[in-house]
């Protein structure tokens, strides 16, 4: 990239985009991103591909078309920053995801080894492992909390093959319940940046706090543990605790604290989440449960399903796909611009804070036929080239996009392919498959009966 492209060009001259009606006094639109933030962000589009809210008394940018968001994070002209972000910096701190510049270049070097195609090869060892453990510890007949179980699994891979931490049994459930309560409070203080209010001890505000801060000492734990034992271990905590920087010093304990909670979260609430949702979508379809089962054992009739296998699994790849279409974990986001710039004819004034929305765009009728269809042959070769550039971003794009996106792919279709042909899954009475709201999106109460195959 040469000196001149990093550089903002001069905006064009624009107008402001359109101003979304509706908004309450004081608040603004944050109302209604508190009582249907999905219906919200789905129905701006219908104002525009580019217009503007107001989140109490500040004014963002929101931005729906596709072709517009891809262009905005192929940008240098928009950062990592706005609500989301500065919120998240209370849970990630500096990590990979909330920093920019020359420190995010020099993270993101520091990580990209730990994801080369070769070394997921051996991480899939251990997704295979705990893949084969959690279809083992669930009895015939008994109910299953889903969300529960994915979530213990997908910490336990994370840990186990990122971390080398083989002592996370004992910590995986605290790890889940720390964040889901975590991820519950920062999505209000996304919406309302009143940071005074936050700070009363009040019942919901302490219970922020705790969780917050035994999942901090957690990953204190963990790294502690691993400085304490540590015997030549290749994975990517040790290059982190064994890395210098460009003067040679090694990097702060702060900083490693953040890559390993950057990790867990990443690569353990997403995942889970898409899990949930994957499971859930498959008991509302019986048919695609029934493709998946007899794919899976056509290509591994009375064995176990290895990482090798994957390739010759074109449907169960398409249901993750689709599953993370319609039912995105990830689903709102935040840039900020860095000087005034012009964005599809409008003007963007500088440090302004603008949201998109890849659950609004990965429903939108314009980029999906049948939009609201759970279809996983609309990945097939034949028809996914009829899906418009940037209107599907579950990894995000640019130098943003996640560095672990083929290891979260492979770990979700190995837990599919071992659970699904083992386990066939129902709801039940107390089952709940409305949508929790936080800074993901789980399924409330995803309760279901595990009968044996």
């Amino acid at each position: 990239m040469s000196v001149e492209s990093t550089i903002p060009a001069p905006a064009a001259s624009g107008s402001e985009p359109p101003l979304v009606g509706g908004g309450a006094p004081l608040i603004g639109h944050a109302w209604h991103l508190i009582r249907d933030p999905l219906g919200f962000l789905t129905a701006l589009r219908d104002h525009g591909d580019l217009v503007r809210i107001r989140l109490g008394p500040k004014t963002a940018y929101a931005v729906c078309d596709p072709e517009l968001v891809g262009q905005m994070l192929k940008s240098p002209e928009y950062i990592v920053g706005g609500p989301l972000w500065d919120t998240l910096e209370v849970l990630l701190g500096k990590g990979v995801a909330t920093s920019n510049g020359k420190l995010h270049r020099r993270q993101r070097r520091m990580m990209q080894p730990a994801f080369r195609p070769e070394r997921i090869a051996d991480y899939a060892k251990v997704m295979e492992e705990e893949a084969r453990a959690t279809a083992a510890r669930w009895d015939h007949g008994r109910t299953v909390d889903i969300s529960a179980e994915m979530f213990r699994t997908a910490v336990r891979i994370v840990s186990r093959s990122l971390l080398e931490v083989e002592s996370i049994g004992e910590k995986a459930d605290r790890i889940a319940d720390s964040l889901h309560t975590v991820f519950e409070g920062l999505y209000r203080r996304m919406i309302l940046s009143v940071g005074p209010l936050y700070r009363v001890p009040t019942q919901g505000n302490r219970r922020f706090q705790n969780a917050l801060d035994d999942l901090h000492a957690l990953v204190d734990e963990i790294i502690t543990e691993r400085r304490a034992n540590d015997s030549g271990q290749q994975d990517l905590l040790a290059e982190m605790l064994r890395a210098r920087d460009e003067t040679g010093q090694p990097l702060g304990d702060q900083e490693v604290h953040d890559h390993v909670v950057s990790l867990v979260v990443a690569g353990a609430e997403n995942v889970a989440s898409t899990l949930a949702w994957t499971f859930q979508l498959l008991t509302e379809h019986p048919e695609q449960e029934r493709r998946l089962v007899e794919e899976v054992n056509s290509v591994a009739p009375g064995r176990e399903i290895t990482f090798a296998d994957l390739k010759n699994l074109p449907h169960t790849r398409n249901v993750v796909t689709e599953a993370m279409r319609i039912r995105p974990a990830a689903w709102i986001f935040t840039r900020r611009s860095v000087a005034e710039t012009n964005l599809g004819g409008y003007r963007i004034p500088a440090d302004a804070d603008i949201v998109y929305s890849v659950y609004a765009m990965q429903r939108d009728p314009r980029s999906f036929e049948r939009h609201l269809e759970f279809d996983p042959d609309r990945w097939n070769p034949e028809r996914a080239g009829d899906v418009p550039e940037f209107a599907m971003m579950p990894f995000s794009v640019g130098n943003r996009k996640c560095p672990g996106d083929h290891f979260s792919l492979a770990e979700l279709a190995i837990i599919l392919a071992t659970v699904a042909p083992r386990w066939h899954l129902s709801p039940v009475p107390e089952t709940d498959t409305g949508t929790k709201i936080g800074i993901t999106l789980h399924p409330k109460r995803l309760v279901l009966r595990a009968e044996r195959r």
